[in-house]
C-alpha cells in the first residue's frame, strides 16, 4: 500500500495540526503508513513584512498547494483562516474539521486584562482585524504590527518593542498546550474572530476519489457549514488579510448564527451586525449578510481602504 502523504507548513503548530489529522486518519482505521511533509511556504520566510504588504493569505498555502497539484502529497492541512476564498483549479477543501475555541486570546507582560492594561499600552498583532477592533475600544492603545510563529510572537512580550501585551488566536495556543499563557480569552463583543479561525481544512484534488474517501470521516458538517457561510461573506465583501474584516458562524439547533463585521483601520467606523437562517442556506446566508453590512456603510469603507492600498 502506497504511503499517505500529508503536506504541511513546517511551523510547530502546523505540524502539530498534521499530526493531528495523521493520528485521527489512523484511529480511522486508515492502515498504511503515514508521512508528514513540511512545506516551507513565502509567508514563513518573509518575517520583517506585514502580511497586508506581501500579498496576503495565500502566501501561507502556495507553495503547499503547487505540491499537491505535482501529486508529491496526497492531502494539505491548513488553518482555514489562512485560506483564500478562491482556491487552485483542480483543489477543493475535502473537509472541515470541529472547531477549536475560535476566540483571541491576550498574553499580557504582567497578566493583566485588557482593561486593567495600560491607558497607552502598546499591543503587538499580525491582524489589521485585531487592529481595528481594539482600537475601536481602546483608542489610546498603539499597536504594532508582529510576525513569526506563536513562540516568536509571545517572546516578543520581554523583547525591545516594549509590549504590554500580544493578541494570537486562542486555537494555536490550546492545541500547542499553551493554556497557561493565556491572560484573558476576549469576548466575541470585543473581538470578533477571522474568517475559519480555529478550524483546520484538508485540501485535496478534486478528481482524487481515494482520498475523498480516507478523509470523510474527518469531517465535521456544523463547522463546514458554519465555515461555507463566512467564506461566502468574505468573498462577497472582496476582502482578505488586507482588510479589517471579521465574521463568526455557529450552527445551535436547526438554525444558523452569523455576526460579521468591517471597520477602518483606526477603528473610529466600524459596522457590525447579525442574522440567522437554516442551515442549508449557509453560502445564501453570508452573502446575505455580506450586502447588508454594505449597505450599511462597510461599502464606503471598503472603497476608502482599496483606494488608499492603490
Amino acid at each position: 500500500m502506497d504511503t499517505l502523504k500529508i503536506g504541511t507548513r513546517a511551523s510547530k503548530l502546523a505540524m502539530w495540526q498534521a499530526q493531528w489529522v495523521k493520528d485521527t486518519l489512523r484511529k480511522n482505521g486508515w492502515p498504511g503508513e503515514i508521512e508528514l511533509v513540511p512545506i516551507k511556504t513565502k509567508g514563513d520566510k518573509i518575517l520583517d513584512s506585514p502580511l497586508a504588504k506581501i500579498g496576503g493569505k495565500g502566501l501561507f498555502v502556495k507553495e503547499i498547494e503547487e505540491s499537491l497539484i505535482r501529486k508529491e502529497i496526497d492531502l494539505a492541512v491548513h488553518s482555514m483562516k489562512d485560506v483564500p476564498t478562491k482556491l487552485v483549479d483542480g483543489l477543493i477543501i475535502g473537509a472541515v474539521t470541529a472547531r477549536e475555541d475560535p476566540r483571541d486570546a491576550l498574553v499580557s507582560k504582567d497578566n493583566r486584562i485588557l482593561r486593567h492594561l495600560p491607558e497607552d499600552a502598546v499591543l503587538g498583532t499580525s491582524s489589521l482585524r485585531r487592529q481595528s477592533q481594539i482600537l475601536h475600544h481602546f483608542p489610546n492603545f498603539q499597536i504594532v504590527q508582529i510576525r513569526g510563529n506563536v513562540e516568536t510572537r509571545l517572546r516578543r512580550i520581554q523583547g525591545k518593542e516594549g509590549l504590554d501585551a500580544v493578541i494570537v488566536a486562542a486555537a494555536g495556543l490550546n492545541r500547542l498546550g499553551l493554556y497557561d499563557r493565556v491572560t484573558e480569552y476576549l469576548p466575541m463583543d470585543i473581538c470578533l474572530p477571522a474568517i475559519g479561525q480555529g478550524a483546520l481544512g484538508i485540501e485535496i484534488r478534486d478528481d482524487d476519489q481515494r482520498i475523498k474517501d480516507i478523509i470523510r470521516d474527518i469531517d465535521h458538517p456544523n463547522t463546514a457549514i458554519a465555515i461555507k457561510a463566512e467564506r461566502a461573506f468574505l468573498t462577497r465583501l472582496g476582502g482578505s488579510c488586507q482588510v479589517p474584516i471579521a465574521g463568526f458562524a455557529e450552527v445551535k439547533g436547526s438554525e444558523l448564527f452569523f455576526e460579521g463585521m468591517v471597520a477602518s483601520l483606526d477603528g473610529s467606523r466600524m459596522i457590525r451586525d447579525k442574522i440567522s437562517a437554516q442551515p442549508k442556506d449557509a453560502h445564501k446566508l453570508g452573502v446575505q449578510l455580506a450586502e447588508q453590512l454594505m449597505a450599511e456603510g462597510a461599502a464606503e469603507i471598503l472603497d476608502e481602504l482599496m483606494a488608499e492600498q492603490g
